[in-house]
């Protein structure tokens, strides 16, 4: 009987401390006790991952718990007090470091959750761990704040006099009122006697930005990441995740996006692009209903107009030569620019209006209307490139104002040029070259290669050798040849041009040298054939001369038949 009484005392002691500390909380329990669930992770092979303990802080879903519970994890529900499955949603924010997570589940009618706590517990208050628990009748632990850290603006973090363990982390830390104060957080040891909680105020500061997509704590997660909250930064989001989804996800992103901003015309037209990607009537079909959904609803009626001339603009240029579907067509684009331009004549809609009209090569309307623009405050370097491209198609045969117009588009930029104006001093250089202005087209390319900062291609330097070649520029022309060899020494043209060069700087030794390197890397380079047979017959070797020259022929070389002939006949 003795040993039987000892027994039973060292158990007694072998009672965790937690059991010790178990006792009827508050009465708000009965229905705070709602709010808390049970969270069951899942990895790619849908098998369980984790389980843990969450919590309600609002009527809509939106629900906290530990990040270690969901990293990893491509599926999750909720088991909520009475036993019902729901499935969360999408993530809203994550952290690692205090090892939270925010996320959006599912609710069941009209959903019961827990205040956060308008101020921070202060040190010596008392407050309890609400556990999840099925039952009706909670016991749960009381302990008083030790110590209060402030890690954030209007964030906490608190040590508890409370021991706690795997099984409670991330339960709700409340106050007298029945206010949520926390998440109990993963403790050292089970053994300790003291735990910690990581403050309401910071879970509910979690947010996805418009960066989010290259976040390795969220993206860590494999459940879908909601939007940001703000209107401005969930567009700049769709566009920088959008690569990152496939198809079907980023059409369900969108479909929230619609969801939540139903009169921005953004959503709707990136949906509609989406849809139309699948190139089947069906999804066709679901585009055009988002079009005119997108009309009926969205504000303002000018930018509706303006996306679903862009919308079909687009598309129509993706399709190329294929039958468009239904009335999708340049002629709907147009009316439907005219429409935005009837509500406001913002210049930014001409010059929608001067691309459509470009593509079905109306140039003349094009050109006015890209001349609009560029009267206006809107004037851009792309706007005055546009124009001038515009003249150019229209088979202007003085280059003066379409330089000019190049001039303008340059004018946009600030020296010393930096890349964004690159692409416009090459085309000014191209122009010029075509105006027989060559002198001034090698200097466009220097300006062009100092804008690139020396990080141009092997066929930038053939050309600009081609250029400096007509201005008898013939060391320059040596150097840049030289150049793109050296960068592409296998290319068998740039070893012809090469020698090209030579020629016409009289050094046949060196012609003969690049000319056979460009035969031996092609044997089938008719023209490479004919500059040596030419190069050797100077260099009194008719025999190998006349050889090459009819190698040339054989390939095709109209040219060199005709030398073949003149020589013959010497």
């Amino acid at each position: 009987m003795l040993n039987m009484k000892k027994n039973i005392l060292i158990l007694c002691c072998l009672i965790p401390y937690s059991l010790c500390a178990a006792q009827e909380l508050p009465k708000w329990v009965n229905k705070a006790r709602k709010a808390v669930f049970s969270v069951i992770t899942y990895d790619k092979n849908d098998k369980i991952l984790n389980t843990g303990n969450g919590f309600y802080i609002d009527e809509t879903g939106t629900a906290v718990s530990d990040y270690s519970l969901f990293e990893g994890a491509e599926r999750a529900i909720i088991v909520t007090t009475e036993g019902k499955e729901l499935p969360v949603k999408y993530i809203m924010g994550a952290s690692d470091i205090y090892d939270v997570v925010k996320f959006k589940a599912e609710t069941d009618k009209k959903q019961e959750y827990l205040v956060p706590a308008p101020q921070p517990a202060a040190v010596g208050e008392t407050v309890y761990l609400l556990p999840y628990s099925t039952q009706k009748s909670v016991s749960g632990q009381s302990g008083k704040i030790t110590k209060v850290d402030s890690i954030s603006n209007d964030s906490f973090y608190y040590t508890l006099d409370m021991q706690t363990t795997d099984k409670t982390v991330s339960c709700p830390l409340m106050n007298a009122n029945g206010e949520v104060l926390g998440l109990i957080q993963k403790n050292v040891s089970d053994d300790s006697k003291e735990s910690f909680a990581i403050g309401i105020g910071y879970a509910q500061s979690l947010s996805i930005g418009a960066l989010s997509g290259n976040d390795f704590t969220l993206n860590s997660i494999g459940i879908r990441k909601g939007l940001p909250e703000n209107e401005s930064e969930a567009l700049v989001y769709l566009y920088m995740i959008s690569s990152k989804l496939d198809r079907e996800e980023y059409i369900s992103l969108l479909n929230e996006f619609i969801a939540m901003y139903p009169k921005n015309p953004e959503g709707y037209v990136r949906r509609a692009t989406a849809q139309a990607t699948f190139n089947d009537d069906e999804h066709y079909q679901l585009a055009e209903e988002d079009l005119e959904n997108m009309l009926k609803i969205a504000e303002p009626k000018e930018e509706v107009h303006s996306s679903i001339a862009k919308f079909l603009y687009n598309y129509l240029l993706g399709i190329g030569a294929q039958e468009p579907y239904k009335e999708w067509t340049y002629e709907r684009a147009i009316d439907e620019i005219n429409a935005a331009i009837q509500i406001s004549p913002a210049p930014i809609y001409y010059q929608t209006m001067g691309n459509i009209y470009f593509a079905m090569q109306k140039y003349p309307e094009a050109l006015a209307a890209y001349d609009f623009v560029n009267r206006s405050s809107l004037a851009s370097a792309n706007s005055f490139y546009s124009a001038a491209r515009t003249r150019e198609r229209m088979g202007s045969e003085d280059k003066t104002e379409i330089i000019a117009l190049m001039d303008s588009a340059i004018a946009k930029f600030n020296p010393p040029y930096g890349r964004e104006a690159a692409p416009y001093i090459y085309e000014r250089a191209r122009i010029k070259s075509e105006a027989g202005q060559h002198r001034e087209a090698v200097f466009d390319y220097n300006l062009y290669s100092e804008a690139m900062l020396g990080q141009v291609s092997a066929e930038f330097y053939i050309t600009r050798e081609i250029e400096e070649m007509q201005c008898k520029m013939y060391q320059q022309a040596l150097d840049d040849i030289n150049k793109a060899v050296e960068m592409e020494p296998n290319n068998s043209d740039y070893w012809m041009e090469k020698g090209s060069v030579h020629l016409r700087i009289n050094q046949p030794d060196e012609a003969i040298k690049a000319l056979e390197k460009a035969i031996s890397l092609n044997d089938k380079n008719a023209a490479a054939y004919r500059m040596l047979g030419y190069c050797q017959i100077s260099q009194k070797k008719e025999a190998e001369g006349m050889t090459n020259l009819q190698k040339a022929k054989e390939l095709g070389d109209t040219v060199a038949d005709e030398l073949l002939q003149e020589y013959q006949k010497k």
